[in-house]
Order: C-alpha cells, then structure tokens, then sequence
C-alpha cells in the first residue's frame, strides 16, 4: 500500500514539472515575441504612449485635487490640549492672595488661580462657581448654600466647609482689611448639616453677587496671623483652586514694575483640566509698552487697550473683539461742595451738557442714561430726563444765587478718553457760566487715598463698576458716604435711603421692578450723578489663538476667564461626526 502511495506521488510530481517547464519555456518564448520583439516598435507608436502617460498622470491629478479639495467637508480644524497663552496687564503684582488684590495684574491672576463661590455666568447674572446650590428663606435674610462635591486644591487636598468658614472670619476680622470686607458686612457666617448658613442684619434678594469671594486654603494659613496675612508666603506661592496652580515668577532685570508670571492648569479644577499647556500674565507699567508688545507678537492678547488702540497696532495678525461690561461713566457731583450743594445747579448741568458729544469723544459704548443697565433688570416704566437745553440751563445758572467766582475743580483720570471727555465737559461748563479748572490724576492708589476718599473735587468724571445687579446701596446710600464708601457724590436723602433699602429687600422679581423705578425717579430728580456711557472692553489677540466666547455676557472685565478651560493655542484637524 505504501509503495502505491510512493508511486502515485512521483509521478503526480513528474507531471508538475514537465508542465512547469513546458510552461516557463512558452512563456519566455510569449515575452519575446510580445514584448522584446515588439520594442523596435516603440517608436512607431511614441505619440500615442506618450498620450497615455499624460492621460494616466491628469486622471491621477484630478483624484489627489479632489480628496484634497473635499477633504474640508469631513474634517475641520479645531484646537488641542497644549500651546502658551501669555497677557499683557497693567500694573505690578505685588500679592497672589487674592483678598487683596488691587492692580490689573492682580486682578486677572486672582480669577485664574482662585474659583469663588459664585460667579458671572453667560446671561451676564450672578450663577454658581464652587457653590453647588443657593437657597433662601422667605424673608430673603439667611441664605445657605452646598458646596459641590469632590472640590480640590491644587495640591490634592479636599476644599470643604472649613475653607469657607476660613475665609469669611479673615474677611469679617477687622484687623484685616481685604477688597470683600463689605460683602460681608454684618453677616454671621456657620455651618449646619453640612451646609454653610449666612444670615444677614437686613434682607437682600441679591445677596449671592456679594459671594464671588475667592476662598483661602485652610489647611495652609490657619497657623497664621491674619494681620501677618499679607506678607506670608502664600502670596508668592500660592495654593489655588481655579483653571490654573502657580508655576514661577521672573521679574525683569531692565524695566521696573514689569514681570511674567507663570501658570500651568490645576488638574484638580471642578470645570476640568484647561486645553492650555501653560497661561502667562506679563505686567507692564505703560499701555504704550502693551502696544509695543502686541505689535512684536510678544504677548497673545491683552484687555488693557482702548479700541483706538487698533489705530497704532495695525497688524493682519491682531484682531479685535468687543464686549460691552456692566461699568458706567458718570459725573459724580459733589453735593457737600459749595457749588453743587445746590440741587438748582446740579439740574442746571443735567439740562445744559450735551452728553451725546461727551459720548462720541467715548467712542465705540452704549449710552447710558440711569445707574442701572437693562441687563441688571428690565423696568417698563423709566423716568424722564430732561431734555438738552443750554439757554434755559444757562438761566438757571444766572438766577441763582452762589458764588459765581468760585472756580469748580471737575477731577478725572488722565488715561484713555477721559482727558479729552473731560476737556470738553469742562468747556461746555463754562459756556453755562461756571469756572472751571481740570485736574487729571493718574490712575493708582495715591489717587484712591487723596481724591476719591477725601471727595477733593466738586465734579469727578469716572467709570464705575455697576455689577450684575440692581444695588445701588454702594453709590448712593447715606451709609456709604464715608471715605471707605463708595457714595462718590456724597449723597444723602432719607428717603432715597428707604427706597434704596425697600427694591433690595424685595424678593417678589415684579415688585422689586417697581420699587426701582421709584429710586430712578428719585435719581433723577435729586441728580446726585448724570449718566454717560456704559463702557465696552476691547480685547486686542493672536489671530491663531481661541478666545472668551462671544455669547458670554461680561460684568467685570475678569469675566473673560470665565470659560478659559476652552481657550486655545495650538490647533490640529479631527473627522467630522457624522
């Protein structure tokens, strides 16, 4: 049986190679015939080789030109994780704590590396930040709110209860003075069934805008002192809860007041880790130097900038965008001077400046008419202003009795438009027979300390921040006429007190609605201040980078933080999802 089986196999394997060879020989003899004997002919048939290649090589063109050409339609182009976003801000950093931040720098580095407990959202009101829920009682006196879970510093311990509880016993201690010591004013601060309680001396429906505290580490400063506070480490090294945890610090050696301050994304952040690999803050003394580094492409963007600032710049590489802020221009006057104590007078301005020549010298804004925005809370009933009339105006002036030799002291800051609008402000006054002279100050702490809390000025042209809502206790209340108070006009009328006290209180949004548009009245016939414009922020950037979004309403021009974890530098191309 095995020697049939052996058989079979040699000769099924003689077989195959007589065919193999049979067919290597007529292929070979194929070859030559079809191919090797045919390539004499060549060049007969040249032209018509030559068409073929040149038809092949366009087919083969046309198909790469065309998945390139529609490559766009199923893939798009989107920023990744990586990439340094770098700022330019104006003034020194000085301190990282962020109770006691005050320059620009500060300011911007305070929202980057501190969360708070609530925070702007994208309508332009108060929403939640570190605080999961906000409740009150009817009375709208004690509100309690619940942290969300699993918060963390920077460093990877838990941010609890006792962070907050912290935090607002340095806030309340008086031998501390920090920028949030009015928020909580009166306010008694614990902690019940896991939960931190506020209760409040009065009712405020609007008390969770005054929550936007940004909250210290317990576990780090509870040893201590709080007047040493200050000049602890932690305000060079601090531990954060924000989008982004401190990395280093390199001051310039050449210009003074000038340094980068470097951030790297806190992983621990509740919003998540940002798409940025790094964020630097580089501070400058002069927005003269901010347009130098813009122009150089040294910084990515900045927000210090007035927008005719584009007008220096001019550059393909930089755009600009504007956000309009809840901050308005006024004039403030003085109702304890001599002049403007006389609410004759104060109506003689209110009818005789043309505010709407002020606001072209403003430029770009939305004129603003009230203390409040429409954004704060919309009224149907407005009061009415009165109307532009220089004669009567210059009547009233004439027929009234004051000293009409006393030189007025209209008082502004000398950056931006604020000169020029002050200028003319100061002509149109003289035309209604005043006297007066323009002091312009710069914009810093010495001018805070000297003028602003000393009232030295009878009219004070300036910017105020109105905030998200309706309160104007700040800027009007007879409780705040003192020099850490912000009663700019030194303002007092028990009545508009009771008003004032009345709308904050209400917690009926319908009823509130009216009780402004009784202190508007009042406003507007007190006049304590005349509105001008509600100001916009111009925000000059890299063309290649990712920015705030344009649907977020900003209130304060650190707002723009708001949705930072989304910014981009660095780009890349993803597949469409179907």
């Amino acid at each position: 049986m095995a020697k049939h089986i052996k058989k079979s196999g040699q000769k099924i394997t003689q077989k195959i190679t007589r065919l193999s060879r049979k067919t290597a020989i007529e292929g070979r003899e194929h070859v030559k015939e079809n191919l090797v004997g045919r390539i004499s002919h060549i060049k007969n048939v040249k032209l018509l080789i030559v068409e073929w290649i040149l038809l092949v090589s366009a087919i083969m063109l046309l198909a790469i030109t065309q998945l390139l050409w529609y490559s766009d339609s199923y893939s798009v182009q989107t920023y990744t994780y990586g990439g340094t976003y770098t700022e330019a801000t104006l003034g020194e950093v000085k301190s990282l704590n962020p109770l006691f931040a005050n320059t620009n720098s500060e300011k911007a580095l305070s929202k980057l590396l501190f969360a708070t407990l609530t925070e702007t959202d994208y309508s332009g009101h108060t929403g939640l930040g570190l605080a999961q829920k906000i409740s009150a009682n009817e009375n709208g006196d004690v509100w309690t709110i619940k942290l969300r879970d699993n918060l963390k510093w920077s460093d990877g311990e838990s941010l609890t209860n006792e962070d907050v509880l912290f935090t607002a016993e340095i806030i309340k201690n008086s031998a501390v003075t920090t920028n949030y010591d009015s928020n909580l004013s009166g306010v008694s601060v614990r902690e019940e069934e896991g939960q931190i309680v506020f209760e409040l001396p009065a009712a405020y429906a609007n008390f969770p805008s005054a929550l936007n505290i940004p909250i210290l580490p317990k576990h780090i400063l509870a040893d201590v002192d709080p007047k040493l506070l200050l000049e602890n480490q932690f305000s060079t090294n601090p531990v954060s809860s924000g989008p982004f945890s401190f990395n280093a610090t390199q001051a310039s050696t050449t210009n003074a007041g000038e340094s980068v301050v470097y951030l790297v994304p806190n992983q621990y952040y509740y919003n998540g880790k940002p798409l940025l690999s790094s964020f630097a803050i580089h501070t400058y003394a002069t927005q003269e130097d901010i347009v130098s580094a813009i122009k150089s492409g040294s910084v990515t963007a900045t927000s210090e900038l007035q927008a005719s600032a584009a007008e220096d710049i001019k550059s393909s590489n930089i755009y600009e965008r504007q956000a309009s802020l809840s901050n308005g221009i006024y004039l403030f006057f003085n109702t304890n001077s001599a002049v403007f104590k006389n609410k004759n007078l104060r109506k003689a301005v209110q009818k005789g400046i043309n505010t709407e020549e002020l606001r072209a010298l403003i430029g770009d804004n939305i004129p603003l008419s009230y203390p409040i925005t429409p954004n704060q809370i919309e009224l149907e009933n407005y009061p009415e202003i009165p109307g532009y009339n220089v004669e009567e105006a210059k009547k009233i002036v004439a027929e009234t009795e004051f000293d009409h030799e006393a030189t007025i002291n209209l008082a502004s800051i000398s950056t931006g438009y604020f000169a020029e609008v002050a200028q003319d402000l100061a002509e149109q006054l003289t035309e209604l027979g005043f006297k007066v002279e323009v002091q312009l100050y710069e914009p810093n702490q010495e001018f805070i300390t000297n003028i602003i809390s000393t009232r030295s000025y009878d009219i004070l042209l300036y910017e105020i921040e109105l905030g998200p809502d309706p309160d104007l206790l700040a800027y009007y209340h007879s409780s705040q006429n003192s020099s850490v108070g912000l009663n700019l006009s030194n303002y007092k009328n028990p009545l508009m007190d009771d008003l004032i006290l009345a709308a904050r209180s209400t917690m009926d949004v319908d009823l509130r609605k009216a009780k402004y548009e009784a202190v508007l009245k009042q406003w507007v016939e007190d006049v304590p201040s005349i509105g001008i414009a509600q100001t916009n922020m111009s925000y000059f950037y890299n063309k290649n980078v990712s920015i705030f979004s344009e649907d977020n309403r900003l209130v304060y021009p650190t707002d723009r933080f708001n949705d930072v974890e989304y910014w981009g530098a660095q780009k890349t191309r993803k597949n469409r999802t179907p």
